[in-house]
């Protein structure tokens, strides 16, 4: 890798995201009960370098889609800071978009496809007159693998592979350098989602494109990735290259989530199933937030948070992880 892709496209620094889920007024004055704050994420520090794909996976409720959201400025932090690097841009700044997990509900029904793609190029004034635009929405759809002709047709008279071609194709419409993959293929059939996944690594290639990749599939992570974080309500608990994570897991969760993919080799290996499910963030446990469900668990992971450190090149918030 060159040092001008390896220069950090997105710098994440202790980044917090709570929500006030209390009870109403009354039930706060006249029941007594206490206000409440869900954590979603609590203190994410990470680096995206330019031209790579950063993967974040773990469970439903972990606080992947709010960190989705958080960097494309759909909300706000609570604490810490979420900065780009200077971007091609004419105003100088990272062009970012976002693409949806549900392709059904992402696209607006009562639209063309022309018209839904066409929609950020007049907005942000990319093409100077409407051939221009509807030259430049042709050319995308073919970029994604479909037909120019397609922009007559509306989203219900494609298949869900093919919707969610035309949502890349709308989030391409900006020109954007930096790319949030919100489980861009969990809604789709697994025959589906190899092409989607291919199709997102041709792009990335010939764009210089540079991906956040949100999931729960860690098939798909494994085959786009350049680094994965592993999250666990809301904190990074492992983050190192694809290879060691998938190598050499260092957390107990990150194993866990191995442990859950299919094996063909080994279709029989022994498995430790999860026996306790996973806490709420509005009352996480104290201590380490996975000691409940930790085979590994002692004192010192009820009493004592860890702190994130160095185990060889992987970054492991675990008391009993060893160097």
């Amino acid at each position: 890798m060159t040092n001008a892709l390896a220069k950090p496209t997105l710098c994440v620094d202790d980044v917090a995201c709570f929500f006030d889920v209390s009870p109403s007024w009354f039930d706060r004055t006249v029941m007594r009960k206490p206000r409440r704050t869900l954590k979603a994420v609590d203190g994410l520090s990470f680096l995206i370098e330019r031209g790579t794909t950063f993967s974040i996976v773990g469970e439903s409720g972990c606080g992947k889609s709010t960190l989705a959201r958080l960097v494309v400025g759909l909300y706000q932090p609570t604490r810490g800071a979420l900065s780009f690097a200077s971007g091609s841009g004419r105003d100088g700044f990272v062009r970012t978009q976002m693409i949806f997990q549900d392709p059904f509900a992402s696209l607006n029904p009562r639209w063309r496809v022309g018209a839904i793609i066409a929609e950020p190029i007049k907005q942000m004034g990319l093409r100077r007159s409407g051939a221009e635009t509807q030259a430049r929405v042709r050319q995308l759809l073919e970029t994604v693998g479909l037909s120019g002709q397609d922009s007559n047709r509306y989203p219900h008279e494609f298949s869900g592979g093919q919707r969610q071609r035309i949502s890349i194709a709308r989030a391409l419409a900006a020109e954007p350098e930096f790319l949030v993959c919100d489980e861009p293929t969990s809604a789709l059939d697994v025959s589906v989602q190899a092409q989607i996944l291919n199709l997102l690594k041709d792009l990335q290639r010939e764009l210089s494109l540079t991906y956040l990749f949100i999931s729960h599939n860690l098939a798909a992570v494994r085959h786009v990735s350049d680094r994965v974080a592993v999250m666990y309500l809301g904190r990074i608990v492992e983050e190192a290259a694809t290879d060691e994570i998938f190598e050499r897991p260092q957390h107990p969760y990150t194993r866990f989530l191995l442990d859950t993919v299919p094996n063909l080799d080994r279709p029989n290996r022994d498995r430790v199933p999860a026996t306790v499910d996973l806490p709420s963030p509005i009352d996480p446990p104290p201590g380490c937030a996975y000691n409940p469900r930790c085979p590994l668990v002692t004192d010192i992971c009820r009493a004592a948070a860890p702190e994130p450190r160095p185990v060889g090149s992987t970054l492991v918030r675990c008391h009993h992880a060893i160097a």
